[in-house]
């Protein structure tokens, strides 16, 4: 049994119609994974707080006008201006079978390490979510690099630090280990490489030499 639930109802209307769906408060949304996609809707502030802590990564037991299905969310559509839910795709899966889910990549202890509270240096994170695969049951929440140890402004984190959870592993399996997903930088060596560059003069149009070699006053025109 998953741990997020949403209840969904069976749905008719299409294409212009779904603006009347949403105005009343309701999320379209297609199920896919069946021998056909099911059209279906839900609720929308029940639907966002589901969504929230799922993501997609988390299994999500569906309740389909009586009928139970374990899902992942495969896609959201959302509207660029108001920023509402305005569709969701759903990924019926099985509980005994693996399946690829994208999870958010989360850096823990950065605060307490020698890198943060004694030389002030500050983290870049590059890589912000994996693909990995895993039962639904053994899909973990996030992956967590402990950054605890990092000291030096040249220290990085890699992939190769991420300890997977038993029975998970990533979806790509050519995925480079070294590939870096968080580096550090000293904010007060940039402020000061900005301000330098900002206070250089700009270079004078008389001390720019001529093609010829000689500064602009210099050059002799022929009589």
């Amino acid at each position: 049994m998953a741990e997020y639930k949403l209840a969904l109802e069976k749905r008719e209307v299409t294409g212009k119609k779904l603006k009347n769906l949403r105005a009343t408060g309701m999320i379209p949304s297609v199920v896919y994974g069946g021998k056909a996609p099911e059209l279906m809707a839900s609720e929308y502030v029940a639907t966002e707080k589901v969504l929230e802590k799922a993501g997609y990564h988390s299994p999500i037991d569906l309740d389909m006008a009586g009928k139970k299905q374990l899902a992942i969310v495969k896609d959201v559509q959302v509207d660029p201006v108001s920023r509402k839910i305005m569709n969701i795709e759903f990924q019926a899966i099985s509980a005994k079978e693996a399946v690829v889910a994208t999870t958010p990549v989360v850096i823990v202890g950065f605060e307490g390490s020698e890198a943060s509270k004694i030389y002030h240096f500050a983290m870049t994170q590059s890589i912000e979510e994996l693909d990995v695969k895993a039962k639904p049951a053994d899909l973990p929440k996030e992956l967590t690099i402990d950054a605890a140890g990092m000291k030096e402004v040249e220290d990085k984190l890699t992939i190769a630090d991420i300890k997977l959870p038993a029975g998970v592993e990533f979806a790509d399996k050519e995925l480079d280990s070294e590939q870096v997903v968080a580096s550090l930088y000293d904010p007060a060596a940039e402020a000061e490489k900005r301000e330098a560059e900002a206070e250089e003069p700009a270079m004078d149009a008389a001390d720019v030499p001529a093609e010829n070699g000689s500064k602009p006053e210099e050059e002799v025109t022929e009589e």
